[in-house]
């Protein structure tokens, strides 16, 4: 059994930066693609990010792009989202998702599993 923890949420002001933690427990963390998502209420779960086994394929979203660097760490079994320029929109329940196979990277259907999400709140 797979198991993903997410950690690093909390209140930042606009402008500010947070690096989001997922640690992963199970089956050998190098056979998964990782990916974040978030999701604010009401809505369905959106791709932010994602990265290949390896750490050489990395996906954002347009959104995101020059302000999030998704990174991972395989012999740690760690996934990071390092969030700058933080803005009110940004503020979700973010996600960790693993897929052990994929085709499409943004579809949160592809994703096998998840963390419990961790809050991240940006004040204007």
């Amino acid at each position: 059994q797979v198991q993903l923890v997410e950690s690093g949420g909390g209140l930042v002001q606009a402008g500010g930066s947070l690096r989001l933690s997922c640690a992963v427990s199970g089956r050998d963390f190098g056979s998964y693609v990782m990916a974040w998502f978030r999701r604010t209420p009401g809505k369905e779960r959106w791709f932010v990010a994602g990265i290949s086994r390896k750490g050489i394929l990395i996906q954002y979203a347009d959104s995101v792009k020059g302000r999030f660097t998704i990174s991972r760490d395989n012999a740690k079994n760690t996934v990071y989202l390092q969030m700058n320029s933080l803005k009110p929109e940004d503020t979700a329940v973010y996600y960790c998702a693993a897929a052990g196979e994929i085709d499409v990277w943004d579809s949160y259907t592809s994703y096998d599993y998840w963390g419990q999400g961790t809050q991240v709140t940006v004040s204007s």
